[in-house]
């Protein structure tokens, strides 16, 4: 299993190669949690939230990784792996973010989509 520093290491790395525009108005950065975080709408423990994309309120525009949660979900993989994942997650929270200083909301749409299609399969 890839360690909580290995993996926060990673994110690192990872947000460095972004261009900096992207990072506009984002305040609080990218926050890396030990937390397992399980969507409430999960049934048999089986949609749990890799990432969040918070934008605005009192606490301002960020990203949170949740360690724990991939840790249940791809913990069996090897870093390499984990990092794929990783970055596809953070690729999503990114585009999250520029969505909403565009005023769009395509990523919510097809995220809300996709929740629609699993509790049409979860109640099967």
């Amino acid at each position: 299993m890839v360690s909580l520093e290995e993996v926060e290491i990673m994110l690192n790395e990872m947000a460095a190669l972004f261009p900096q525009e992207i990072y506009k108005e984002l305040n609080g950065g990218i926050v890396l949690l030990p937390d397992v975080k399980l969507n409430n709408l999960a049934k048999k423990n089986d949609l749990y939230i890799m990432g969040e994309y918070h934008g605005g309120g009192n606490m301002g525009r960020y990203i949170i990784i949740y360690y724990g949660s991939f840790m249940k979900v791809y913990g069996y993989m090897e870093k390499e792996q984990l990092r794929e994942r990783l970055l596809h997650t953070l690729k999503h929270e990114f585009t999250h973010h520029l969505e909403s200083l565009a005023g769009e909301k395509d990523l919510e749409i097809k995220d809300a989509n996709y929740i629609r299609d699993y509790l049409k399969r979860r109640d099967r």
